[in-house]
């Protein structure tokens, strides 16, 4: 029996350059947005634009990568899996649920950001632990 699968896979646009930085223990962390479109039509037959954002985090050799050649509005193709973390602030409990991204390749024309990173390695098994919520990891 299968014990569970949790896979994303997202093509979209950067909202924003990716923001690097080191945890105590040294790992390399990236956080960025990406938006995601859907277009349909309403009950009326009009065309309907939906624009859907997901938080990304790749850790690593991958997120000294992306901060390095991702930018903002480049389009990529993104793999991970959903993680959901938890954090307590003023008596109020807090959730956040994120993309923890395994592969990613960007995407486009050559001239517009486009085609492969340098040899992105291939994620490995030993991911660095989530980052704890508190202090300075916190969105807010």
């Amino acid at each position: 029996m299968a014990r569970g699968l949790n896979k994303v896979m997202l093509i979209g646009h950067l909202g924003k350059d990716p923001e690097l930085k080191y945890t105590p223990g040294g790992a390399a962390v990236a956080t960025f947005s990406l938006a995601t479109n859907e277009s349909y039509k309403d009950k009326e037959g009009n065309q309907q634009d939906r624009t859907e954002w997901h938080r990304l985090v790749v850790w690593n050799k991958q997120a000294e990568i992306a901060a390095e050649y991702l930018k903002k509005g480049q389009q990529i193709f993104a793999e991970g899996k959903l993680q959901t973390r938890s954090w307590e602030k003023d008596g109020q409990k807090h959730y956040m649920t994120e993309i923890v991204v395994l592969n990613f390749q960007m995407l486009g024309r050559k001239g517009e950001g486009g085609g492969s990173a340098p040899d992105i390695p291939p994620p490995s098994d030993e991911m660095a632990p989530p980052v704890q919520a508190g202090g300075e990891d916190l969105p807010f």
